[in-house]
């Protein structure tokens, strides 16, 4: 008897210190997606050029409504369910629908391409939700017991908006960049940019063959396509020590790789005609003399494309394009993941595509409810990207992560590292 006590006192000590954990980490988070905004005006906020994009509004208001759809309404029933009582109270009906974005269990959605219609509610009603939200998330995390489901519930919606504020920069540039003025987001931002000094000429690590294994350990948060973790046959290959960089993609322009047909998989060569692709997402000639070299617009501004620098914003069909030209491949995740373990500067720069498609690992299981739709039902007509960009927050980077984008994106950090047969 006195064992089990004890067992349930150290449970209690261990699920308050979570608790704390959680509670300064969802205060940091939180303040970092508010400070994020400052420079902006309620009409950056409102931008929406694309539909893949969504506005800076919408991005604020949705992972609110996260906590609010997950944590708190959750947390409500169970309450009413123990002892009875009120049900939870919305902050607005209305958000159910409006912030909702791919969540069918939960009901209905507003369209994702007219979420720039949205000027109702007000940058400023948006900000007061997410402060209504953040003081009952708080007065829960602080006044009751709160389960460990629950904990994981929020630790989700952490990682979650730190995705968002990856997709608040990534959305926005495409915003900005469709305004001819071209105007920065504020200045001294690194946007992908590497070292000022050359860098050495790219060298090939060797993997020899055997079994490995990847995919997240039980302990620790990872999300749930990450596990669950298993062994793999890799034969031997070699793999870039980094990514490929914008004056080699230079190279591959220059000597027509845009126009030989050989070099890309029929589907790449038909996006690649139909939207008149000639270089990466944001390269730009120079309006004023065509002959004067590339420009490139940046969360800064625009700049001279940077040779040294990762390049960035190129489609999984521009990779493997480019990959075919350099007599290589791109690599497959189990050999990115299993790579990355000993490999320096792995993470960071720009994702990285994989030859992978987006399937789930061997045992994989989506939770259950509509929580449960955060990843698998997406496992179709995707490609894996590895690694992490400039635009992802410190600490949400790890070898185990699995981006996946529709293989014609350009809008998001994306480049390649190359990897060849032995």
């Amino acid at each position: 008897m006195s064992s089990f006590v004890g067992t349930l006192h150290i449970d209690r000590i261990l699920r308050a210190s979570r608790r704390q954990t959680l509670f300064d980490a969802f205060q940091r988070v939180r303040a970092t997606t508010v400070a994020m905004t400052e420079s902006l005006s309620a009409e950056d906020c409102m931008l929406q050029s694309m539909p893949d994009a969504s506005p800076v509004k919408w991005h604020l208001a949705h992972v609110t409504w996260f906590f609010e759809t997950f944590v708190l309404e959750a947390a409500r029933r169970s309450i009413v369910g123990q002892t009875g009582g009120q049900k939870y109270e919305p902050f607005d009906p209305a958000f159910r629908v409006l912030f909702n974005s791919y969540y069918v269990g939960v009901g209905e959605r507003h369209p994702r391409a007219e979420r720039g219609m949205i000027s109702r509610p007000t940058l400023e009603s948006v900000f007061e939700y997410r402060n209504a939200i953040d003081e009952r998330i708080e007065a829960l995390m602080t006044s009751c017991e709160v389960d460990a489901r629950l904990l994981d519930v929020i630790e989700l919606g952490l990682h979650h908006e730190q995705q968002h504020q990856e997709l608040i920069l990534t959305d926005l540039k495409h915003h900005l960049w469709k305004n001819p003025l071209r105007p920065a987001y504020r200045t001294k931002l690194d946007d992908a940019r590497g070292s000022s000094a050359p860098l050495s000429p790219v060298r090939f690590i060797e993997r020899p063959e055997g079994i490995a294994q990847i995919g997240a350990d039980a302990e620790g948060f990872a999300f749930d396509n990450e596990r669950p973790r298993h062994r793999v046959w890799l034969t031997s290959f070699a793999i870039a020590q980094r990514p490929v960089t914008c004056g080699e993609y230079l190279r591959f322009i220059e000597d027509g790789g845009y126009a030989r047909p050989e070099l890309w998989l029929s589907d790449g060569w038909d996006a690649r005609s139909r939207e008149g692709w000639e270089a990466p997402l944001y390269w730009e000639r120079e309006r004023e003399n065509h002959d004067s070299g590339w420009q490139v617009f940046t969360l800064d501004g625009m700049r001279p494309v940077a040779p040294d620098e990762p390049v960035a914003h190129v489609s999984y069909y521009e990779a493997d394009a480019y990959a075919r030209w350099a007599h290589a491949r791109l690599p497959t995740e189990a050999e990115w993941e299993c790579a990355a373990q000993t490999m320096r500067g792995a993470h960071g720069g720009v994702w990285e595509w994989t030859q992978s498609a987006y399937l789930p690992y061997p045992g994989f299981r989506a939770a259950e409810g509509a929580v449960g739709e955060y990843n698998g039902k997406f496992m179709i007509s995707q490609m894996v990207l590895r690694g992490g960009s400039c635009a992802t927050p410190v600490g949400h980077m790890r070898s185990s992560y699995r981006n996946f984008f529709p293989p014609q994106a350009r809008w998001q950090f994306s480049g390649l590292r190359v990897a060849k047969d032995l």
